[in-house]
């Protein structure tokens, strides 16, 4: 339905409604269009002043969509009214009322109301990121710095995670101010880009590199550039941390992994505890291994060809430094069939060594177990992030050693068949107090990424 450009009387608003295929939901389909076409809020506003005459009250899914026209105008008294409304007719709102409430009122001059509204919240329900994003940009649009880390922080104390427009804005509007206590924040969130193995975005980097340079008596300057292979910054001739763990760090990593993450709870979920023994029997048999494959993962990489295609071309790419090569599969791959062909599985079979595990086993703790008992050396080539085995690792230490591991061991393939060696140097934001190096991603992506961005932002202090 088309939106009227103008406000109507009840007559003209109840023709509308007999026209309609259902009115039962007249108002709401009515309300959307206004919503898309950002109709101006006096003609929304007379849909719902008739509604209200005809049925006595305005039922909570049409206020919603009003209160939602309201915040996209910003319109804040018609939020302020909606609000009042609620509070008398509705004993609780959900989640989305509030987002609503909270984004429209932190945009306004009534951005305290907002704060009051997030702490209301807070008595019924984990606030969502967005209603602590508002909340943070608020008051950091009004250089109230120390209330935006105190939610800041609250955030990252329940595990809301922060999204990288937000710690953007802190960069933003920190820009000028000279205050050691701010600039420790400041750092904080640096540290915190590194600890979660978060690369920002160019324009995230861009506000970094602007708001470093503009501390009134820092003399910090920027500069972009690209590490050489052997580590060294070619800007300030600084050696960037080893990518490699001490020998202590990694017999605690793989003491943990193997206690916490394989013999834990979590591998027995999808695979029966005999089907692991004889995987371990096998695997301990065989040691060490240079490089362990998880087979169904890669055998997807081109979706054109056919799965044991693709993981013959990665076997065989792999296999040509004579290699000593672990590929985990799944029984079904032993099945003639469109997708596997017995002579391109023999084939493989004599360049590498195969484990076929039953078909509903999960490969992740297969291919640690595998990978870490090999030693230092061995690589691992997936294309999954083995998120879910950060969860497991209890304590920060280790999970900053796990993946500073899977940075220095996980072998990237992409669609065409080429491999990026790991790198000798650790790709994480980094400082040693006078320089602050920082990788970044000419992009923004969403989704975590393993691949390392070769691209960099040196900072020092003159």
């Amino acid at each position: 339905v088309q939106p009227p450009e103008k406000p109507l009387q009840a007559e003209e608003w109840n023709k509308l409604r007999e026209d309609f295929q259902l009115p039962e939901i007249f108002e709401e389909v009515m309300l959307n269009s206004m919503i898309r076409c950002n109709s101006p809020i006096d003609v929304a506003k007379s849909l719902l002043t008739d509604l209200a005459k005809r049925n006595g009250d305005i039922a909570y899914n049409v206020l919603i969509k009003y209160l939602t026209l309201c915040v996209q105008q910003g319109q804040v008294s018609e939020i302020c009214d909606v609000y009042d409304i609620m509070k008398v007719r509705f004993k609780m709102l959900e989640s989305g009322a509030y987002n609503l409430l909270i984004k429209g009122l932190s945009n306004s001059d009534q951005w305290r109301m907002a704060l009051t509204l997030l702490e209301e919240v807070k008595k019924i329900m984990i606030p969502s990121r967005m209603c602590y994003e508002s909340c943070i940009k608020a008051a950091s649009r009004h250089q109230e710095m120390k209330l935006a880390f105190e939610l800041y922080k609250e955030m990252l104390a329940k595990d809301v995670v922060p999204t990288l427009d937000v710690l953007q804005s802190f960069f933003n509007f920190s820009r000028g101010m000279k205050d050691a206590e701010l600039q420790k924040e400041l750092f904080g969130i640096l540290l915190y880009l590194r600890e979660n193995q978060i690369y920002p975005h160019k324009t995230f980097m861009r506000s970094i590199k602007l708001w470093f340079e503009s501390i009134p008596g820092g003399n910090w300057r920027g500069h972009l550039t690209n590490i050489k292979d052997s580590g060294q910054c070619p800007v300030c001739k600084h050696q960037l941390e080893d990518s490699n763990l001490t020998a202590e760090e990694y017999s605690n990593l793989s003491e943990r992994i193997i206690r916490d993450v394989i013999h834990g709870t979590d591998t027995y979920r999808k695979t029966s505890p005999e089907e692991f023994e004889a995987f371990q029997t096998f695997v301990e048999n065989r040691l060490p291994f240079d490089i362990v494959i998880d087979g169904l993962n890669v055998s997807h990489i081109k979706s054109r060809k056919m799965q044991c295609e693709n993981l013959f071309d990665a076997v065989n790419c792999l296999a040509k430094e004579n290699a000593r090569l672990l590929v985990l599969g799944r029984k079904h791959m032993l099945m003639n069939s469109s997708n596997w062909k017995t002579e391109i599985m023999k084939e493989m079979q004599n360049k590498a060594d195969f484990f076929f595990a039953e078909n509903i086993s999960e490969d992740d703790a297969f291919l640690l177990y595998a990978t870490l008992r090999s030693g230092k050396h061995c690589r691992f080539v997936t294309r999954d992030f083995l998120r879910d085995h950060k969860a497991c690792l209890s304590d920060s230490l280790t999970r900053r050693l796990f993946r500073k591991w899977q940075r220095g061991h996980q072998i990237a393939f992409s669609s065409v068949f080429s491999q990026q060696p790991a790198f000798r140097y650790d790709c994480v934001v980094q400082t040693t107090g006078d320089t602050w190096h920082i990788p970044y991603k000419d992009v923004f992506e969403e989704k975590y990424s393993y691949e390392v961005p070769r691209k960099w932002l040196c900072i020092q202090q003159k």
